[in-house]
């Protein structure tokens, strides 16, 4: 496993982990807002047995830098990845896999660079957009029970809120104890800054889903509570050929509810490309 860090546009560090084999195909991992590149728990260890699994801290989460501001300019999230990819020397063979607002993050990507490096991407429980009435980005009902709690500076009414998540990451799933906590601490240690700026932009992205030229995968959970499957199922529709994979009664977090159907399903994907 290899800790490493590449330089964004703007001068902000971005770090990520790579694991699995050198020559192996690249599967970049995006993770959501309020999280960091643990989040994807065993599910990335699985994945990194046949794939070379790079999982990037966003920038203001993990051990990233979290500038003042620049959080609205879709630019600077599409830089982060390509620096991402200059770094590992990836082009033309990659997989990008956006989770949340990972995959608001992922076409923000395409908008500026297209898909010369990418050979697929990969929406799990993704908004592919931002902002009121944007239907790509339509918040489920408990995101919206939580704003703007989860935005407070006070820890106890920034808990409260995020309390208010419930097992929307885990699901039905009574052993996730340790992934729900993982998941909770990231959320907390996401300066409450960068948590609010996420949200104070406004972005449809359907000009760039409309081109999508490599194979699309759509996966989410049918009870997500924190991403209505309406966004999974607009982009379905606004992306040319998309394949879906929409799980009966999974909320959002598909790699924690089932890692195995999760790693199985991506592996299937990525080996037909």
């Amino acid at each position: 496993m290899a800790i490493r860090e590449a330089e964004s546009r703007d001068g902000t560090v971005i770090v990520y982990r790579a694991t699995g084999p050198a020559g192996a195909r690249p599967l970049v991992l995006l993770h959501g807002w309020a999280s960091n590149l643990q989040c994807w728990g065993a599910a990335a260890d699985a994945l990194a047995e046949r794939f070379r699994v790079v999982a990037v801290d966003l920038r203001g989460h993990g051990y990233s830098g979290a500038p003042a501001a620049g959080y609205d300019d879709p630019a600077n999230w599409a830089a982060d990845v390509a620096a991402v990819l200059a770094a590992e020397g990836i082009a033309g063979n990659a997989v990008l896999l956006g989770w949340s607002y990972g995959g608001l993050v992922l076409t923000d990507y395409l908008a500026e660079h297209g898909t010369s490096a990418v050979a697929g991407v990969i929406y799990a429980g993704a908004i592919t957009g931002i902002g009121r009435d944007i239907p790509g980005g339509r918040n489920g009902e408990r995101m919206e029970a939580a704003i703007p709690g989860v935005f407070e500076e006070s820890p106890g009414r920034a808990v409260r809120a995020f309390t208010l998540f419930g097992d929307a990451n885990t699901g039905a799933r009574r052993d996730a104890g340790v992934d729900a906590q993982r998941l909770f601490g990231a959320s907390l240690a996401t300066p409450p800054r960068v948590r609010k700026a996420l949200f104070v932009r406004t972005r449809d992205n359907d000009a760039t889903l409309r081109k999508i030229d490599v194979p699309a995968l759509v996966l989410h959970g049918v009870d997500d509570p924190i991403v209505d499957i309406a966004a999974a199922r607009y982009a379905a529709e606004t992306i040319p050929g998309a394949a879906t994979s929409f799980w009966p009664g999974a909320k959002h977090a598909p790699f924690i509810e089932d890692p195995a159907r999760f790693v199985a399903e991506i592996t299937d994907f990525v080996d037909a490309i």
